[in-house]
């Protein structure tokens, strides 16, 4: 038992609380479990127990219960991806996405290595145009002034704001975020369609030939509409390992990509902002991936480069990182009482808003964005995209990075072998001998969420856990650059 300690007198919340941890009687193992979590910003906190058997002797082979933690809860990581949130976990789920796309440009993982010989390309699919935004126009490398008169500098805010805010299409621009999904899906039909024509066969005859591959991530331009960035290959009827057939060339693949992202379009029928057309805007960049030398866009520069946006989000355009919509309410602004009736939600005066939008810390044009959003996700047309949910991405509902069955390997399968290698390093640290391979195990948990974040002592332990693992990073990348080994 802890002895009871008199810190009346510390005034700081955070460092009496570090002394009483410091108290306990296993403080190592609260600090253990703080670096185990590796700086993540705020760690789920569970209660529970799990017992590993042998299933035919049913004899235990490993056995865990919070009840003999320090604090009497495991901390675990919050896994969320995006950067603005969790620069720990987002590192992890960057990771991840680098040795998933990557695998399928260079092979690993399941995949063969014969991949890199197939036709791929790196594509990049826009927005359309929604009116005139201050830019930063190049004509042979060399910046030019901005429709404005003004040459803008890198970081200038108005970058990506509307000349003419007044004739901004905004709803175009929400209504083109909230089908960015659904017009890619439709973009993938086409190219297998786009192809099978270009190459003079029927689609049967295509799909029973050739595979199309990809796996693309989402970013966030200035202007608020996202654009993608797609890795497409070409592989056999049965995937990676094996290659397709000669006739279908590096060229057929970008003619029939041209031709997808021209034809794909979906129409949007409402009677209050009439028929409208969402389609890919004129700028296309498709380039061939060949070398694996430095200066060309190579396997290892593709990989990062998709890896470096899966972890980002809505908030690098100039929106919030979280949800608007109030939550004791679901966004409604209103309750429903005993009596069955609409009761006006107290928490946001019927608003159906966590915080007032006129009051949120963003540009104009952003805030004009989260408004339309807002409003169309109201109308009886448009509920079904629940724009009023998605209205801090504007509008923008679907997921960052999406991949096809067959491009490589899958981020569950790489978090399945990171966790088999932690639990055999847990039962090497234990002193325990590893089960015989041959033996089938079966878990049984029992856990249940307590709470999310940190002691008041253990955030002043992750402060300094980030902090090393921050100077250990740029130790390592200064040993980089200067060519010395480092320890």
């Amino acid at each position: 038992m802890p002895r009871m300690l008199d810190l009346r007198h510390v005034k700081s919340l955070a460092v009496r609380d570090l002394i009483e941890l410091a108290n306990l009687d296993d403080f190592d193992r609260v600090n253990e479990q703080v670096r185990q979590v590796a700086g993540c910003t705020r760690p789920v906190n569970l209660v529970g127990q799990t017992t590993t058997l042998d299933a035919a002797t049913r004899t235990v082979l490993r056995s865990y219960s919070t009840t003999d933690e320090p604090t009497g809860r495991l901390l675990t990581t919050c896994g969320n991806r995006r950067a603005s949130r969790c620069p720990a976990c987002s590192r992890v789920y960057a990771a991840d996405t680098y040795h998933l796309i990557k695998a399928g440009l260079s092979g690993g993982k399941t995949v063969p290595e014969t991949v890199r010989t197939h036709p791929r390309v790196f594509a990049t699919l826009t927005a359309p145009s929604f009116g005139p935004v201050h830019n930063r126009p190049t004509t042979n490398g060399k910046t030019r002034p901005c429709a404005c008169g003004t040459q803008h500098a890198v970081d200038a805010r108005e970058l990506g704001t509307p000349l003419r805010p007044s004739a901004y299409d905004y709803t175009g621009a929400v209504l083109w975020n909230a089908h960015a999904g659904a017009l890619w899906a439709r973009f993938t039909t086409y190219l297998r369609r786009a192809l099978a024509a270009h190459l003079g066969m029927t689609q049967k005859a295509l799909n029973a030939a050739l595979r199309v591959s990809f796996a693309k991530v989402a970013e966030y331009q200035k202007r608020g509409l996202v654009h993608f960035h797609a890795v497409i290959r070409f592989d056999g009827p049965d995937g990676s390992n094996e290659p397709p057939p000669p006739w279908a060339t590096i060229d057929a693949l970008k003619a029939a990509i041209e031709d997808a992202a021209e034809n794909a379009v979906l129409t949007v029928t409402s009677d209050y902002t009439g028929d409208r057309e969402i389609r890919w805007g004129d700028r296309l960049d498709v380039r061939e991936i060949t070398a694996l030398g430095d200066g060309e866009l190579t396997d290892k520069a593709v990989a990062g480069y998709v890896a470096k946006y899966a972890t980002k989000s809505a908030e690098d355009s100039g929106t919030v990182d979280r949800s608007l919509i109030c939550a004791p309410c679901g966004g409604r602004g209103y309750l429903r009482g005993p009596d069955g009736f609409r009761d006006l939600c107290a928490d946001c005066d019927g608003t159906g808003q966590a915080e007032p939008l006129q009051d949120l810390r963003v540009q104009r044009h952003v805030r004009q964005m989260i408004r339309t959003a807002w409003a169309l996700g109201h109308l009886p047309e448009f509920a079904d995209l629940k724009l009023w949910k998605w209205a801090h991405m504007l509008g923008f509902r679907g997921h960052f990075s999406t991949k096809s069955r067959r491009y490589s390997t899958t981020l569950g399968a790489l978090r399945d072998v990171r966790k088999a290698w932690r639990t055999a390093q847990a039962h090497t640290d234990a002193g325990q001998d590893q089960p015989d391979e041959n033996t089938t195990l079966v878990t049984e948990s029992s856990w249940a969420y307590l709470a999310s974040g940190y002691r008041p002592g253990e955030e002043l332990l992750a402060a300094q856990t980030r902090h090393e693992i921050q100077q250990a990073k740029q130790a390592a990348d200064r040993a980089k650059t200067e060519g010395e080994p480092w320890l």
